[in-house]
């Protein structure tokens, strides 16, 4: 869009040294209604792709959602570099020339866009290679969130808090596929050693997994919370709570609700202690990808 631009407003300038005004009347015509009409034709597009990608996501898989991300930004850029085409040769400039031009070292010399090669190359090398594909849970150079867009020169991500992330295809260095879309924080509860307190203990800990939803919807996934009781070697109890999480957002269960809730058990038991509750990580596997 912005190479599109700044040839048009060149060539307007360009109009200046036309000398047969006649002729300047129509031209300027020529080039309002070509860019006018490369415009509309983009918006059709971006509009038919938003109504596929509906439809695709009831019925056909991420790959597929991918590839029609990576087409229509393909599609954008070429209506525009044809636009600016036909604009150049209402001016005089000949197509030829001006086609010719567009090899891969004449884009990159005559844009200053020496990446955009890459880009391209890398966007279509993400979606063959299956690395990432629209609707995973990825993390890419540090980054966390959710793949929205997978384009010729950038793969758009929102993160928890619904900010939008590009990145360049070309700097994407590292990327971490999240194919559950979440990560499992496993709270371990040491049970209390006398079973009568066990009533009170169960209905603290459930008062304190309910704050969880209502104090941090953020850094939730959803989906149902697991809950069951584990007993080691040694004979000891405990209950494990496991949230659903996106990734890198335990920090409230670690630290703030971690400690709340020892200080809510020692009204139970005065002898609780740090160490009986602890927070892990942990990411699902599934065997193919996109399953539940």
């Amino acid at each position: 869009m912005q190479i599109f631009l700044y040839t048009l407003i060149s060539s307007l300038f360009l109009i200046k040294s036309i000398t047969n005004y006649e002729k300047l009347g129509g031209r300027i015509l020529t080039i309002i209604a070509i860019s006018v009409g490369a415009h509309i034709l983009v918006i059709i597009i971006k509009r038919l792709s938003r109504f596929f990608f509906k439809s695709l996501a009831q019925k056909s898989g991420a790959k597929v959602m991918s590839a029609v991300s990576l087409l229509t930004s393909i599609l954008v850029f070429m209506i525009y570099f044809l636009a600016i085409g036909y604009i150049l040769k209402s001016l005089g400039i000949s197509l030829t020339a001006y086609v010719a031009s567009a090899s891969v070292i004449g884009l990159a010399v005559g844009f200053g866009s020496q990446g955009m090669v890459q880009d391209i190359v890398t966007g279509f090398t993400l979606i063959v290679s299956n690395l990432i594909d629209i609707g995973d849970m990825v993390e890419i150079n540090g980054q966390n969130g959710i793949v929205q867009s997978i384009g010729m020169r950038f793969v758009v991500i929102h993160n928890a808090m619904g900010a939008e992330i590009y990145f360049p295809n070309r700097n994407i260095n590292i990327v971490i596929n999240y194919t559950k879309g979440y990560v499992n924080c496993i709270v371990d509860i040491k049970l209390p050693e006398i079973p009568d307190v066990r009533g009170s203990f169960d209905e603290l800990v459930s008062k304190s997994v309910k704050s969880v939803f209502e104090k941090y919807p953020n850094i939730l996934r959803g989906g149902p919370l697991k809950e069951k009781i584990v007993k080691t070697s040694a004979g000891k109890e405990y209950k494990r709570i496991i949230f659903k999480i996106w990734p890198g957002t335990g920090a409230p269960i670690e630290t703030t609700f971690r400690q709340e809730l020892i200080q809510e058990l020692k009204t139970i038991d005065p002898g609780y202690t740090d160490w009986m509750i602890s927070v892990n990580y942990e990411i699902e596997k599934e065997k193919v990808k996109g399953s539940n």
